[in-house]
């Protein structure tokens, strides 16, 4: 595992140490990896909203379609599937 050294105003360092005295992190380094994990989950999301906002722009641009509501909701679903973003 990589160290890196981060430099933090004092209320940020505080609200960290708070945050690990609650028990909510066993450590910085866990509060830190956290932050990470998030961000990139939602830069990610970011990601898929940006390709659904170019596919919505696209299908305007097409025209009207022949396909049904249920057959694109079924696709959608199967897209979802295969990149890991639906629950259960």
């Amino acid at each position: 595992m990589a160290t890196m050294t981060v430099s933090l105003p004092d209320p940020m360092k505080d609200w960290i140490e708070a945050q690990i005295s609650r028990g909510d992190y066993a450590s910085t380094s866990d509060y830190v990896r956290d932050l990470v994990r998030r961000d990139r989950a939602r830069r990610e999301q970011e990601l898929t909203l940006e390709e659904l906002r170019r596919k919505l722009a696209n299908s305007r641009i097409s025209g009207e379609g022949n396909r049904s509501v249920d057959d694109i909701f079924a696709e959608a679903q199967e897209i979802a599937r295969s990149r890991g973003l639906t629950r259960g």
